[in-house]
């Protein structure tokens, strides 16, 4: 069975408005592109025919993927009464440090950002997870605590 592919509302408007972009502006104009390319003759050695061929391919596997899971996706939303979970923020304390971390589907992760896919090493050891508790996370300099301290 395949796994059901979760996104905030944020994330659903930002995966949409994506789609949006490519198929009503950026693939138009690459098909312009690829068209004006085409019509300077020798494909064979026309560099931006190639480029332009090779963008299209990647754009439409991206608009694939992209009304897959605008599709498939279950939109979550939550208050945090019943935990960590997809569409929650939730603040930890870590060696005295407070960090708000917000939990997202996998198609929204942001680590630079604080979104954790609820997937992640941290997301997963977070969900579920009520105020007070701790959860400890293999990390490369080694095991890291993390105390629950709200879930919003």
């Amino acid at each position: 069975m395949a796994r059901i592919l979760q996104l905030t509302k944020s994330g659903l408007l930002g995966l949409q408005a994506e789609l949006k972009e490519l198929v009503d502006v950026k693939r138009p104009n690459l098909i312009d592109r690829l068209s004006n390319a085409r019509s300077q003759g020798d494909l064979s050695e026309n560099s931006d025919y190639q480029n332009a061929k090779e963008e299209l391919e990647f754009m439409d596997g991206r608009i694939s993927e992209l009304e897959y899971v605008l599709k498939t996706a279950k939109v979550v939303s939550d208050n945090g009464k019943s935990g960590v979970k997809v569409g929650t923020k939730v603040t930890v304390k870590i060696n005295g440090k407070v960090s708000i971390f917000e939990i997202v589907g996998d198609w929204e992760a942001d680590p630079i950002n604080k979104k954790i896919s609820h997937t992640s090493p941290l997301g997963s050891a977070l969900t579920g997870k009520k105020r007070g508790d701790k959860v400890e996370v293999e990390a490369p300099a080694g095991k890291v605590t993390y105390e629950i301290v709200s879930v919003d």
